[in-house]
């Protein structure tokens, strides 16, 4: 995996909630938005793992946790899914240690409570995808 390939599936991810949100508007619940738009990345081929459980690896005991991710999609991108009318940080430091819990290279943060998705998603990038070839 590259660091274009990366960039590139997180962009498709982005189309197909593009998709969903001007099918449906803001003002519905996170979990009809996580259903639509798994449909629609499942429809394009991805493969998804939805409420993917996190565990933590403390001092080399791993911890069964409550943590639940919304969506992990090839195995690559973390998708965190928001309906809510404020990402506060303490959103992005969920989908920042997911990503790191996970060893994940790449994380999107889609809020579905906004008139224009584009304006409201947030990429995030770590150090696993810095070690990531870049073609």
């Amino acid at each position: 995996m590259t660091k274009k390939q990366v960039t590139q599936l997180s962009y498709e991810i982005t189309g197909c909630a593009i998709t969903v949100h001007r099918a449906l508007g803001p003002g519905l619940l996170e979990s009809v938005y996580q259903k639509c738009l798994t449909y629609e990345l499942i429809k394009k081929g991805y493969s998804i793992i939805q409420q993917l459980a996190v565990p933590v690896n403390y001092d080399g005991l791993v911890i069964d946790t409550e943590l639940r991710l919304d969506l992990l999609v090839n195995d690559i991108v973390v998708v965190e899914l928001k309906a809510i009318e404020f990402v506060l940080p303490v959103h992005e430091a969920q989908i920042l240690t997911y990503m790191k819990l996970l060893r994940k290279p790449q994380g999107l943060l889609i809020n579905f409570f906004t008139e224009n998705i584009t304006s409201t998603l947030k990429p995030f990038v770590n150090e696993y995808f810095k070690a990531l070839p870049d073609c």
